[in-house]
């Protein structure tokens, strides 16, 4: 049976694209650490589509959890002809201040979770000469941030890392994209333990599924949404890095240093 395979597939972003791509008669594996928001969204789908809708409830920043699930889909007789990589987190304050455990962790989630579950799943897409695989970064990954360190750092990476991948495997039938939302309403500064950035806009889980598709559909290897992000993410493209760092630590500043 064909799937996709969706993690951070509880809530936000995550749950937008299960629910999307369920009312396009897809089947989905929805991959996160609640299993009663897991039954929960499962048994919503399966009522409004008719369409399979499965769980796996795991821990992904566990080394072990990415070959966990790739052998438990194999289990399953799975074929995951897109991935959806959405789980993350991130935090906010001066760094020398945050918890290191929980910076380590981030990096486990964001980054090397996410080049495990990359690796193990795009071999049979290669071989098959066909397959999706959206990795969620950031509009925070086009620059360095101040007080968001290694929550930028992360996305920088997985912007990097996707980018050089669509390359790759264009000539191989499999289209990679990384998706850079900006602010979006979801639950996420409150698990991270942020504070909302100022001045920037948000949209909805839902907008920033909408552009995923049409990128998908453009063939991009990288989108942005929103177009204020657009445009900030051009803007710190020309104009001098040190003062892109400069801007972005006097707005964020005055929060740590009450």
């Amino acid at each position: 049976m064909n799937a996709t395979l969706i993690t951070g597939a509880s809530s936000g972003i995550g749950a937008a694209f299960a629910r999307k791509f369920a009312s396009l008669g897809r089947n989905v594996i929805l991959v996160a650490r609640s299993e009663d928001k897991l039954i929960t969204i499962c048994n919503e789908l399966g009522r409004m589509s008719g369409i399979r809708a499965q769980y796996i409830a795991l821990d992904l920043t566990a080394p072990d959890a990415p070959a966990r699930l790739f052998e438990e889909i194999q289990k399953r007789d799975l074929e995951i002809d897109m991935l959806i990589n959405n789980a993350g987190f991130g935090s906010m304050g001066e760094y020398v201040k945050l918890e290191r455990e929980r910076e380590i962790e981030m990096i486990d989630l964001n980054v090397r979770s996410l080049v495990d579950m990359t690796h193990l799943f795009i071999g049979p897409m290669r071989e098959r000469k066909q397959g999706t695989i959206i990795n969620v970064a950031s509009t925070a990954g086009f620059q360095p941030v101040p007080f968001m360190a290694t929550y930028a750092a992360t996305k920088a990476f997985v912007l990097s890392f996707s980018e050089a991948l669509w390359e790759e495997n264009r000539p191989h039938g499999v289209h990679v994209m990384a998706l850079c939302p900006g602010v979006t309403e979801t639950n996420f500064f409150a698990a991270a333990r942020m504070d909302r950035p100022p001045m920037r806009g948000s949209q909805t889980p839902e907008e920033v599924v909408e552009t995923a598709l049409r990128g998908l559909r453009r063939k991009k290897s990288s989108i942005i949404s929103g177009w204020l992000n657009v445009l900030v993410a051009f803007a710190v493209r020309i104009v001098p890095r040190s003062l892109v760092l400069r801007v972005a630590g006097k707005a964020l500043r005055p929060r740590f240093e009450r």
